[in-house]
């Protein structure tokens, strides 16, 4: 990747970072497509992020910002407007600024997640689903639910429940807890771990252990590259890449 003056800058802010696929993902779609633009991580402490957000897309070479944990709900104080999926869920993760001056905001983790189920199969409405964790990402998967008529949305014991998410940072560390008993899950239920890792998440492992249908977080991010590039300002590039996911989900495993 060749960086010049007339390269347009894309940062993804969060805390930790280090655990962020978005950069090898996307930087490697700009590449594929032509496009002179490059997405780089940065470490942003939470109690920093609305000075640091505000003073970053003043740069006139800065187009816009992907949000992680812990930002996606305090990123809300800085916009100006907001899309409504994110205005109900009360988050997002990424930030544009528009050629009036004004940030905006939109939320995709839930639409990420609702296609991921499509993708694998799993039905939605009527199901009954135990999501824990109601952070940022997880406001989102919430509300997509909703939207597509899931039946019962609880969020304590992980018995009885057709759908499991999780939606909780447990797991990015390697002495994290489960969010989770697995031994009280029906055996029959799916389990989705929203936590995008290199390895296989403890979660996961639990319930490969179990013989229980479990899924990492990676196809999400699948699901949401056309409507993150068609936010920042990439129609053609979105609908390119969402006539074949298939690359995508090729540059993400090999990232």
């Amino acid at each position: 990747m060749t960086i010049t003056g007339h390269t347009r800058v894309f940062l993804i802010l969060g805390d930790p970072i280090d655990q962020v696929q978005a950069p090898a993902l996307f930087n490697a779609l700009f590449r594929r497509h032509g496009v002179d633009a490059v997405l780089v991580p940065a470490q942003v402490a939470a109690a920093d992020l609305s000075a640091f957000a505000a003073q970053a897309l003043k740069a006139r070479n800065i187009d816009g910002l992907w949000l992680t944990i812990p930002h996606k709900t305090s990123m809300m104080a800085v916009l100006d407007r907001c899309d409504r999926l994110g205005t109900v869920a009360g988050a997002v993760n990424a930030a544009r600024r528009n050629p009036d001056g004004a940030i905006e905001g939109g939320l995709f983790d839930g639409l990420g997640f609702v296609k991921a189920l499509d993708h694998f199969g799993v039905p939605i409405a009527g199901q009954r689903v135990l999501q824990v964790g109601v952070g940022g990402a997880g406001m989102a998967i919430a509300a997509s639910l909703g939207q597509r008529g899931a039946g019962d949305l609880q969020l304590f014991d992980p018995a009885g429940f057709d759908l499991v998410i999780n939606a909780t940072p447990l797991g990015l560390q390697a002495d994290d807890p489960l969010p989770i008993d697995v031994a009280r899950l029906d055996r029959d239920s799916v389990v989705v771990d929203i936590l995008m890792k290199h390895h296989t998440t403890p979660l996961l492992r639990a319930c490969q252990a179990r013989g229980i249908t479990a899924h990492a977080g990676h196809e999400m991010l699948v699901q949401q590259a056309p409507d993150y590039l068609s936010f920042f300002g990439y129609p053609e590039i979105a609908s390119a890449v969402q006539a074949d996911l298939s690359a995508v989900r090729s540059l993400l495993l090999a990232a």
